[in-house]
């Protein structure tokens, strides 16, 4: 993971922004943003959930998944609550992103649900 990765994660919270409110998403509301990890080790993938848990984070139980190329990983989220604000996720996908590069684990991005 580098900088040309972070720079994608960021471009990818601006477009996710953007779409969600063209839609509608209310605003005025914190979303339920899910920040999700992923690696082929478990035992790597663990150290990073109990080091997200230890920095007081809300961290959900690691799951076996497939990437995108039918490869066995595991994976899991980090959950926040959040206003759906621009410069608030960005800050929040850089801590993410700090973490998993940290961690040794890849971090997949962020993605949350529509609120009326």
């Amino acid at each position: 993971m580098n900088d040309e990765s972070l720079q994608q994660w960021l471009e990818h919270t601006e477009s996710l922004v953007s779409a969600l409110l063209e839609d509608g998403s209310n605003e005025e509301v914190h979303h339920t943003i899910e920040h999700h990890f992923s690696c082929p080790d478990f035992e790597q993938l663990e150290k990073a959930a109990v080091a997200a848990f230890k920095m007081g984070l809300e961290v959900e139980e690691p799951e076996e998944a497939e990437d995108e190329n039918g490869t066995k990983v595991f994976a899991f989220d980090i959950i926040t609550e959040q206003p759906l604000d621009e410069e608030i996720l960005k800050d929040e996908t850089k801590s993410m992103f700090e973490l998993a590069k940290q961690c040794k684990v890849d971090y997949d991005g962020w993605g949350t649900y529509f609120e009326e």
